[in-house]
């Protein structure tokens, strides 16, 4: 898991450069929480502590979930998401290589669902030192400030255009400066290029990355050409929201992903098409992780058809899975 923190770097440092120190609070803060929660846990279970804590998987997860926050999100925000990470999708499962679910991705739904107006405070690029950053990270920051500082990412805002504008209309509004598009490409190409890392160091395989964007391209690729005035175009799709992102550092999950080849298409695909099923028809701008976990709940039934079975075993051996 080394080598994905250590990919995940072009991302976070790309994210910096555009939102500020925002952002490596909200990874600082998640890290360190993460790994007092990590050890609290294993302590009450009586379980060794050192080799949980050594195996960096609660350090992942906090980069994984400090990094898909707003920047400088208060420390409350961020804890109650670790807790939801590390405690309950993590700890109570049985620990790493147990739960079914992806960690980071389970806390950052439940901030999404819980506390949405303060998911979505995403500001646009600002300074790497703004004047309200501590202010922002205790939580003590006025409504009226917070308002102020609060802008809509390239999706939201293409999901929440005035009804009946055209898309073409959309653009020639100008509702979103260049440089918050400039940042949201360059963001996603630099997940891309840690994406390309672990690929090359095989630290991951390639079929649900290449499935899941596959498969999101070509979904988008439909709705666009159906109507291309309501559904955004796939290259839009790809570079302004978390797709790359999560092709390549939250798909791949060793542990609540699929498990064979042909699994892990079905997987990938499976995310893929869930992403713009729901950022095309649902509430929700973007929807990584809802298609992550929704997926993970459907990894058993994927596994149970998909994995080589022993010679001489059939589906309705005894012992088998059901």
């Amino acid at each position: 898991m080394r080598w994905v923190v250590i990919a995940t770097l072009p991302g976070v440092l790309a994210m910096t450069y555009y939102f500020g120190l925002g952002v490596l609070s909200n990874i600082a803060l998640a890290t360190i929480m993460g790994a007092l929660l990590e050890a609290g846990m294993l302590r009450l279970r009586n379980r060794p502590i050192a080799p949980a804590l050594t195996d960096t998987s609660a350090l992942l997860t906090g980069v994984l979930l400090g990094a898909s926050l707003p920047p400088a999100s208060p420390w409350w925000l961020i804890g109650v998401g670790m807790i939801a990470a590390v405690v309950i999708a993590k700890q109570l499962y049985g620990g790493l290589g147990h739960n079914p679910f992806n960690p980071a991705m389970a806390g950052y739904a439940l901030l999404l669902v819980s506390f949405p107006t303060y998911m979505t405070l995403w500001a646009p690029p600002q300074p790497l030192i703004s004047d309200t950053l501590w202010a922002q990270i205790l939580g003590t920051l006025p409504t009226s400030q917070l308002d102020a500082l609060s802008g809509a990412t390239p999706l939201d805002a293409f999901k929440h255009k005035a009804e009946g504008l055209s898309a073409e209309q959309f653009w020639l509004s100008a509702p979103l400066p260049e440089q918050t598009l400039a940042a949201w490409y360059s963001i996603s190409l630099a997940w891309l290029a840690g994406g390309v890392l672990l690929l090359f160091k095989r630290i991951i395989s390639w079929h649900i990355p290449i499935a899941l964007l596959g498969s999101l391209v070509a979904l988008a690729t439909l709705f666009h050409l159906l109507d291309p005035n309501c559904f955004a175009s796939p290259l839009f799709h790809l570079l302004t929201g978390a797709a790359l992102f999560g092709a390549f550092f939250i798909a791949t999950d060793p542990v609540s992903a699929a498990t064979s080849q042909r699994g892990k298409l079905l997987y990938g695909m499976g995310i893929g098409v869930l992403i713009i099923v729901i950022r095309n028809l649902g509430g929700y701008p973007d929807a990584v992780a809802f298609a992550v976990l929704l997926m993970n709940l459907c990894v058993p039934l994927i596994d149970l058809y998909t994995v080589p079975r022993p010679q001489g075993h059939s589906k309705g051996a005894p012992g088998a899975l059901r």
